[in-house]
């Protein structure tokens, strides 16, 4: 293994602000603790909540890095104290709490997954943060089996283009909005089995016209505020609506009387703030159940632009323009 250098460069920001404020800077390299490993990023994969972190309105946890970034792919250099896998020069892709957007980053242990040998290092960085908020809020918290029919949000997001393929692959019928023609062919190329317009159609009359009028029964949320009202709108009876982002605000207005006698079922979660311990009992499961699947190549993340390291500002701009098609990642 080379040296670890004593020193690195990682994006930071002295103030919240627009993604001009992202700047390269020089900062000690991190020394792993108890059940930490050090990784060599070759690839950090950019998502939502970076942006809101570098805008002031999701600092980092307690104890976490301040650097944004919360998924990686590289190499294993160093180990702490009671590490036993993954061993010192292992291909790994991790989620982390903070510390992204760097040339080394700490990560749990036990949030490491192996990648596989076909699989290039910038898709590796792309998977964490999707597969593991898509298995959790689709499947845990949102009960998916087999034969159901769910509604996403933002098909062509790095969430929504996850949740339609690991849907899909575990036999569940999934319907998509998206913002215009191509981002709707894009989804159902993927295997959306309905990709909607939300621009040029009301997504409600849409769903209730696929599915006859039932409904679906499950939908993952990540606009809030006045689409709550609606997305109930297309449950069926029994269904489960599931919240991982606000969007559209923090705000909804419902009818209680309506949850009750159609016994739908409101739930939500953030990933970040979550116990090590439950986030290494998730990557356990992720390992077990649908690693396989990426593994045979069946789930591939799509992959919209890489940028260097030293532009997080031009891919956090990308990101919030809105017209990427899958996940933006920083090579570094």
């Amino acid at each position: 293994m080379a040296e670890i250098p004593a020193t690195m460069t990682a994006i930071g920001f002295a103030e919240p602000g627009p993604p001009e404020v992202l700047r390269p800077e020089t900062v000690d390299v991190p020394l792993p603790g108890p059940d930490q490993v050090l990784i060599r990023v070759a690839y950090a994969g950019v998502n939502r909540p970076d942006v809101i972190q570098r805008q002031g309105f999701y600092p980092a946890p307690p104890g976490a890095s301040p650097i944004p970034g919360l998924e990686i792919s590289g190499q294993v250099v160093a180990t702490g104290p009671g590490v036993v896998m993954p061993l010192v020069g292992t291909l790994v892709c991790a989620l982390v709490s903070g510390g992204g957007y760097a040339e080394y980053c700490l990560a749990n242990a036990g949030h490491c997954l192996p990648v596989p040998e076909d699989l290039p290092l910038d898709q590796a960085a792309a998977l964490p943060e999707t597969l593991f908020t898509v298995w959790h809020n689709v499947f845990e918290r949102g009960f998916a089996r087999d034969g159901e029919t769910i509604l996403v949000h933002g098909g062509t997001s790095g969430i929504g283009s996850m949740a339609i393929m690991l849907g899909h692959a575990f036999g569940l019928t999934v319907l998509v909005t998206c913002g215009g023609p191509d981002k709707c062919a894009a989804a159902r190329e993927i295997g959306a089995a309905l990709a909607i317009d939300y621009k040029a159609e009301d997504f409600v009359e849409a769903v209730h016209g696929f599915t006859k009028g039932k409904g679906v029964d499950l939908v993952l949320d990540m606009v809030a505020g006045d689409y709550v009202a609606r997305n109930l709108k297309c449950l069926a009876d029994d269904g489960r609506h599931v919240t991982i982002a606000v969007q559209g605000g923090v705000r909804a207005e419902l009818n209680m009387a309506e949850i009750m006698r159609r016994r739908l079922m409101l739930t939500g979660s953030t990933l970040r703030p979550r116990p090590d311990a439950f986030k290494a009992a998730l990557t356990h499961e992720i390992l077990e159940h649908a690693w396989p699947l990426v593994a045979d190549a069946t789930i591939r993340p799509v992959m919209d632009l890489t940028f260097p390291l030293a532009e997080a500002a031009a891919a956090h701009a990308r990101m919030e323009a809105g017209e990427h098609i899958g996940k933006i990642v920083l090579a570094v």
